[in-house]
């Protein structure tokens, strides 16, 4: 295995399934309990703020309870331990990469532990349950308080220093994503544009699964820690 300069890992829902949380496209996965349009857009919001605050509220409760599996510590230890950069951007809008140790990190999707404001945008870090009722901290406007989550029909955070990464590095890795949301699904054809090597490692094969140069299927607390020593292994032998 090369010796790499620049990583890039995007990590979807697949990789805190092992943590308990769940997913979203698989048969059990949360859309086929809820209907996104209701609890995840804008409009979905403004028709039904009660739905969507129970929605998230119970989401934020089982993600406090939740803890990093071996593939969240193993990316930790990854971006600590590597002689290069590691850049990890996640459509997951839990804290478990942080929990286990992660900083060079973007939430692409928001986080969970944080609220907006719809009134003045001010973010703020929130682990209680959102109502109507709350009042903004920095503006005091009522009823305006939404999870900080980037819904169906709204642009992800920080993409264009995503895409930076994304053209200036040689090796991008795909761990736990289905590959049918953009603009993530996107991601490993601007990595393979900018000559990098591309790995999935999933449960199965995603759906852009072709574009890629190596797959390794199985569970993330499995193949990512192995991947990740491998990483290592050949950074030190270099």
């Amino acid at each position: 295995m090369a010796a790499y300069q620049r990583i890039v890992v995007l990590t979807g829902a697949g990789l805190s399934a092992e943590s308990g949380l769940s997913t979203f496209r698989d048969a059990d996965g949360i859309w086929a309990r809820y209907d996104y349009r209701d609890v995840a857009t804008p409009e979905g919001f403004a028709r039904n703020p009660e739905l969507v605050y129970e929605f998230y509220n119970r989401r934020r409760r089982d993600g406090m309870k939740a803890q990093p599996n071996a593939a969240h510590i193993a990316l930790a230890k990854l971006e600590r331990e590597y002689p290069g950069e590691v850049l990890i951007v996640t459509q997951n809008v839990d804290t478990l990469h942080e929990a286990a140790g992660s900083r060079n990190l973007i939430h692409m999707h928001g986080q969970m532990a944080l609220s907006l404001c719809a009134a003045c945008d001010a973010r703020s870090p929130w682990v209680e349950d959102l109502s109507p009722d709350l009042a903004c901290p920095s503006c005091s406007t009522t009823g305006s308080m939404r999870p900080d989550v980037v819904w169906f029909g709204e642009i992800p955070y920080e993409l264009e220093r995503i895409s930076a990464a994304l053209s200036g590095c040689d090796l991008f890795l795909s761990i736990g994503t289905s590959g049918n949301v953009y603009p993530a699904a996107g991601f490993v054809a601007a990595a393979r544009e900018a000559g990098a090597h591309t790995v999935e490692l999933n449960l199965e094969p995603s759906e852009g699964t072709s574009l890629f140069a190596e797959r390794i299927e199985g569970p993330a607390s499995r193949v990512v820690p192995a991947y990740v020593d491998r990483l290592l292994a050949a950074a030190t032998s270099g």
